[in-house]
């Protein structure tokens, strides 16, 4: 599995609350954020992991030339204005990408459901996109998804409504189909990850969502309290 980590974001939320270090360098119970992906990752079948950061993130880049692993990282250095123009970056570096497994830096979950996750994407190589979707509400603002009886998804939207199960959870697996809108999307002048997210089913890319039990972003200094809660074995909270 190809994975690729968005670690360009400025963390300015994090900065006002005074964490000055870039956001994947966050540690939760002594790990930092990035170091945690990556050793999931290679723990579920990594073939290859690209990660993109700001040009500006001297640390995190000192950080990573230091870790020794068994698989390369492939990092780009570019300040991009959002997620999507990240994931654009990312994926342009590899035009012969066949699918890819990718998420924002500072998306918490639980490593046993990821590998669930990742092992259905795998078992089901025709399935064009599968989307991380939770029901836990944690985001300032929530991307919502409305899925039909066979858990595909028929439409994200700002606004919840009786329809509304889920919210997106930020963990995308993406084929060939999908990756092709990428390109599209910078080509339409599009800007947010939503707003790929709805190109793809105007043009008929086929999704299906993947319920997570629960997602934590951390976005504010507080919110590294509550993802170590949420890591935490439950005989210890």
């Amino acid at each position: 599995m190809n994975y690729a980590i968005i670690a360009a974001g400025e963390g300015s939320r994090l900065a006002k609350g005074g964490f000055k270090l870039p956001k994947p360098m966050v540690s939760l119970n002594g790990e930092m954020l990035i170091d945690r992906l990556i050793g999931i990752f290679m723990r579920n079948n990594a073939e290859k992991i690209m990660i993109i950061i700001r040009e500006e993130s001297t640390s995190l880049e000192a950080h990573l030339s230091e870790l020794s692993l068994t698989l390369p990282i492939e990092v780009v250095k570019k300040s991009t204005p959002s997620s999507l123009h990240s994931v654009y970056e990312l994926l342009k570096t590899d035009p012969n990408l066949d699918s890819v497994c990718l998420t924002t830096t500072d998306t918490v979950f639980k490593e046993e459901e990821f590998k669930a996750f990742i092992t259905e994407f795998e078992n089901n190589p025709d399935r064009e996109g599968q989307m991380a979707v939770t029901s836990f509400i944690d985001d300032e603002s929530p991307l919502f998804v409305t899925v039909d009886e066979d858990q595909m998804i028929t439409a994200f939207t700002d606004v919840n409504s009786t329809e509304t199960l889920f919210v997106s959870g930020g963990i995308y697996c993406f084929r060939e189909k999908a990756i092709r809108n990428v390109k599209q999307a910078m080509e339409n002048g599009l800007s947010r990850m939503r707003n790929f997210q709805r190109q793809l089913l105007d043009n008929g890319v086929k999704l299906r969502a993947y319920p997570f039990s629960k997602i934590v972003d951390v976005d504010h200094v507080s919110d590294i309290r509550t993802a170590e809660l949420f890591l935490r074995p439950e005989e210890m909270v």
